[in-house]
């Protein structure tokens, strides 16, 4: 995997965490269902990548 490429997959993972953790606090359940989509999203983006890679 390219290191810009990974750098940008740990970014979104980590927004994707603050925004389940801060929907949770303020109890709202959007927030909570696109920081969740956000995380789904990189891991399996960073998944294929590596996966291409071999």
């Amino acid at each position: 995997m390219k290191p810009v490429l990974a750098a940008a997959v740990l970014l979104v993972i980590a927004l994707g965490i603050a925004g389940v953790v801060l929907g949770g606090a303020d109890d709202s359940p959007g927030l909570q269902g696109l920081g969740a989509a956000l995380v789904i999203g990189a891991v399996v983006v960073g998944v294929r990548s590596v996966r291409r890679a071999r």
